[in-house]
């Protein structure tokens, strides 16, 4: 059954993929179900993190479930539904008031790879193998998604494995900047849950003050709103996550933040 799980542990929550058969290929349901799930983890107070992944080793997103694209998207008005119904979930990670983690293990392809590119951070063990297949399958991707990716590996890597629509590794991956952390198989469980947790462990409105202020630069002049993002960083000195961090430094102790 092809479907999104949501689960939280502690203040890390994750919404997982699962399409396992079909190596975790995305339905236009799963799509569609994806903005509701984020915003229900971004409202729950106890979340400070959430995680994407993939169910099992073998796959983090295979793409689209290319199955559906018949009747799906066999007319414009349909690939216009389903097109927005894709579009919704890649904005949804970004419009989260909290950081969103890219957990990726083997295969991250096509609509998994656009996805990833909307998370805020992306971690991966080292078999991951990565493709943007669009052009081998007469694809149009729209200028938003293309933008979305110039902003997170540059045009020049863009138009790389956009024009080729080749495989790279993960350490291919990591050097275009496309990834921030690379982790060995075996390592990557333990490796990968240790950076969620440090990150849900970190004060929420700085957390959250800095994904503002990065979503803001990331648009263009006229739509920016840096006035917000001041007052976001004001309101972090004037809290009571700030007094702790300062207590806790002094005492050389773990610092233990409530988001206020």
């Amino acid at each position: 059954m092809a479907e999104l799980i949501t689960r939280r542990e502690g203040a890390v929550g994750t919404i997982l993929f699962s399409n396992p058969q079909k190596l975790n290929a995305v339905t236009y349901d799963m799509w569609s179900a994806l903005p509701a799930a984020l915003a229900a983890l971004d409202g729950d107070a106890e979340v400070r993190v959430i995680v994407i992944t993939g169910d099992g080793d073998k796959s983090f997103i295979s793409g689209a479930d290319i199955s559906q694209f018949e009747k799906l998207r066999g007319t414009a008005d349909a690939q216009a539904e389903y097109n927005q119904a894709v579009e919704r979930a890649y904005l949804a990670p970004m419009q989260c008031s909290k950081s969103v983690i890219a957990r990726i293990r083997g295969i991250c392809i096509g609509g998994g790879l656009g996805l990833a590119a909307a998370c805020d951070v992306r971690i991966a063990a080292d078999d991951a193998v990565f493709r943007m297949p669009a052009a081998r399958l007469g694809l149009g991707y729209g200028a938003t998604g293309i933008r979305r990716f110039m902003n997170v590996i540059g045009p020049a890597n863009t138009g790389d494995i956009f024009f080729s629509a080749r495989k790279f590794n993960a350490a291919q991956a990591l050097q275009m900047g496309f990834l921030s952390q690379v982790f060995p198989v075996a390592e990557f469980e333990r490796e990968a849950t240790a950076y969620c947790r440090m990150v849900s462990e970190n004060a929420p409105l700085t957390l959250a003050a800095a994904k503002f202020s990065i979503q803001q630069w990331l648009k263009d002049p006229a739509d920016r709103d840096l006035a917000s993002a001041a007052k976001m960083v004001a309101a972090c000195f004037t809290s009571a996550d700030h007094k702790e961090g300062r207590s806790a430094f002094m005492e050389k102790r773990t610092p233990r933040f409530n988001g206020n």
